[in-house]
């Protein structure tokens, strides 16, 4: 299921299901909406967006309306979350699946998001992206962020990242799935339980943030999936960014893990997770890995109508 492609003067909805938007973050907040106002798009922050019900975010019931409530408006033509945080699950008891099901629109985020747009399309069947937030539209220092979600929701475009954007072979081979995947700390999490998503012939992508998980913990959240059987399941791996003060690699440990026990092709590029440069990963849509190519992913598919 597809969400209908962006357009000028449509309204854009901004959500906070992680943590909230508190006032350090609000200059970059104030850009954003002058960027998004100044290319034609008007913007509606939901009803408990800056809320700090619990001194560290608004409650998850809070949260989950502003959620139903922002895919029940017909005025709102796409969902960005605001920034990231740690608790977005959270949102999970309380998220009315069928009214997201029966209102297919655009909702896009990274990092805690992960949690949110990985479950969305599990639960409904919507395609739902990993890209930019709100907030990080204008927290860094080029437009890529930005030029990559007009080029995905305006203008319908496919390519994943630019041009100059370098690729790594890890592990050479050609693979079709869908794609999923996220911050990994998060999509660890949904590999098992009451909340989990299928990775069965799936393109998994991954990232994350080296201040917050260790090579240690990375290694932690990769034995995890590997013990619940991820690794048998998908069809290719596409590492993202991931920045250490050890100098250890995401691929590095990746291989420590994988030990040469399966013959998925394995990439590695820097235009997605917590860097600059984001392109916008739609998560239910059809990809293929090709190692022998410069650009070695490639979607099959559209992601908006």
């Amino acid at each position: 299921m597809k969400a209908q492609k962006l357009n000028k003067q449509d309204t854009i909805g901004v959500i906070a299901p992680s943590a909230p938007i508190v006032s350090e973050k609000l200059e970059d907040i104030n850009n954003s909406i002058l960027l998004l106002e100044r290319a034609g798009f008007k913007i509606q922050f939901s009803k408990n967006a800056f809320s700090n019900t619990l001194g560290y975010s608004a409650t998850a019931k809070e949260k989950a309306e502003d959620i139903n409530r922002m895919f029940e408006n017909s005025n709102i033509k796409a969902i960005l979350c605001a920034t990231g945080g740690e608790n977005s699950n959270s949102t999970f008891e309380y998220l009315d699946f069928e009214i997201i099901k029966n209102n297919p629109k655009i909702i896009c985020g990274f990092s805690d998001s992960t949690s949110l747009i990985n479950i969305i399309n599990e639960k409904t069947g919507l395609v739902t992206f990993h890209g930019p937030t709100f907030k990080s539209l204008t927290s860094w220092e080029t437009n890529y962020s930005y030029n990559e979600l007009i080029k995905r929701f305006v203008d319908k475009n496919l390519q994943l990242g630019t041009d100059d954007d370098e690729y790594i072979t890890i592990k050479q081979g050609q693979a079709e799935g869908e794609l999923i995947g996220g911050n990994l700390n998060l999509l660890s999490d949904l590999v098992c339980g009451k909340y989990n998503v299928n990775f069965k012939n799936k393109i998994m992508f991954i990232e994350d943030l080296g201040y917050e998980s260790s090579p240690g913990m990375i290694s932690h959240y990769l034995y995890k999936m590997k013990q619940n059987g991820v690794f048998e399941d998908i069809q290719g791996l596409w590492i993202g960014n991931y920045e250490h003060d050890s100098k250890i690699s995401l691929e590095k440990i990746v291989l420590d893990v994988l030990e040469n026990e399966y013959q998925f092709p394995i990439i590695k590029s820097n235009n997605f997770g917590h860097c600059e440069r984001k392109t916008v990963i739609p998560i239910g849509v059809k990809a293929k890995i090709d190692t022998d190519k410069k650009i070695k992913i490639e979607l099959l598919e559209d992601c908006v109508i």
